[in-house]
């Protein structure tokens, strides 16, 4: 190949270049040209690259504050039920230590009339009890057999009525200027009036039985009785159960007797006991 060149006022020259120079010089030039482009290409990609990590950071960043502050909340929301579920454990000893005081003092009243009281474990304040449902269960057991003992002991009234004669020594009725032993309490009545057991319990006697004329005679538990004469009728048989506040009988004048009344009576171990003591809990 060649060029043509001149200088000053010379003929023109033509100088022969060869063509493998040209070729290499275009090899060079497109090879620097592919190397530029994949530097372009490169650094557009990571350009791309940094701006999307810069993006993917500040969604993490807020994610992550979101997280926190949902940490934080439930966090706040578990401390206030904690201390919210405090306050109810408090409230619930108070209630229970208030509830073993009336224990005690039932059983002060059982005690006073010759009756084993209720077994119950004291609260330790500074014990920490295994569950608040182990805690109310206990307690709830305890008031189970407070309500079992209850219904089994006589207690109130067989009938509400004004007394007529009391437990002990008092004037013969049929024997002016003469006394006798009374071994239970008259209450006043009508013919009629209904009569109800003081305690849940067995039926042992239902029939005539002497001076006390129609008769019922209830067993109750720690080997107590209860007997109602006098009746105009029995609703009860032998060998029958019972429950406090049943309609066993009605009110009459059978027996040793000068009008209609209700003959109350009490027997531990087989011995008459003044029924008063077993009326009211409020001695």
């Amino acid at each position: 190949m060649g060029i043509i060149t001149k200088k000053n006022n010379a003929q023109p020259r033509i100088v022969q270049v060869k063509a493998r120079h040209f070729n290499s010089l275009k090899v060079t030039v497109a090879a620097v040209l592919i190397i530029v482009m994949v530097l372009m290409t490169a650094i557009a990609r990571l350009s791309t690259k940094t701006l999307a990590q810069r993006q993917e950071n500040s969604r993490l960043q807020s994610q992550v504050v979101a997280l926190q502050g949902q940490i934080d909340k439930e966090s706040q929301d578990a401390l206030l039920l904690n201390a919210e579920k405090e306050g109810n454990r408090s409230k619930a000893v108070s209630y229970i230590q208030d509830i073993q005081e009336k224990l005690k003092t039932i059983n002060n009243y059982m005690s006073k009339r010759g009756l084993r009281g209720l077994p119950f474990r004291n609260l330790n304040v500074g014990e920490k009890p295994k569950s608040d449902t182990k805690l109310y269960s206990d307690f709830s057991n305890y008031l189970d057999k407070l309500v079992n003992n209850i219904a089994y002991v006589p207690m109130g009234y067989p009938r509400l009525s004004s007394f007529t004669s009391f437990f002990g020594s008092r004037g013969n009725p049929f024997d002016f200027g003469g006394h006798e032993f009374h071994p239970g309490i008259d209450f006043s009545g009508h013919q009629g009036d209904p009569v109800k057991c003081t305690a849940s319990g067995k039926v042992v006697f239902a029939g005539k039985a002497g001076g006390y004329g129609n008769c019922i005679k209830i067993r109750h538990a720690n080997n107590i009785e209860t007997w109602y004469g006098h009746l105009s009728k029995i609703n009860v048989k032998e060998g029958q159960r019972v429950t406090v506040g049943d309609l066993i009988g009605k009110v009459g004048s059978t027996g040793r007797s000068t009008g209609p009344h209700l003959h109350y009576e009490i027997r531990r171990n087989g011995q008459p006991v003044n029924p008063k003591q077993y009326l009211s809990l409020n001695m």
